[in-house]
C-alpha cells in the first residue's frame, strides 16, 4: 500500500489505472497517425484530428468504428 495525504492507496488499482491510461495513450497516438496516412482529404483528417484531440475517449470510440484508416477512403 503507499500512503497519500495520511490515506493509504491499495497498489493494485494505481498499476491497473496506469496500465489502462498507456493503452489509451498508445491505441489514441495510433488513431492519429492512421488518419494522417489515410486516403480521406486533408478536410476530414482535420476533423478527426480535431475530434480525437478535444473529445479523446469518445472520439477514439466513434474513430474505431468509423473513422478512417491507412489505405481506405476515397482514393
Amino acid at each position: 500500500m503507499m500512503i497519500l495525504d495520511g490515506h493509504s492507496i491499495p497498489l493494485v488499482p494505481m498499476v491497473l489505472a496506469g496500465l489502462i491510461y498507456v493503452v489509451g495513450l498508445i491505441l489514441w497516438v495510433w488513431a492519429i497517425t492512421e488518419t494522417i496516412k489515410s486516403n480521406e482529404t486533408d478536410g476530414a483528417k482535420i476533423a478527426w484530428i480535431l475530434v480525437l484531440i478535444f473529445i479523446p475517449v469518445l472520439g477514439l470510440l466513434v474513430w474505431l468504428f468509423a473513422g478512417p484508416r491507412a489505405g481506405k477512403g476515397k482514393g
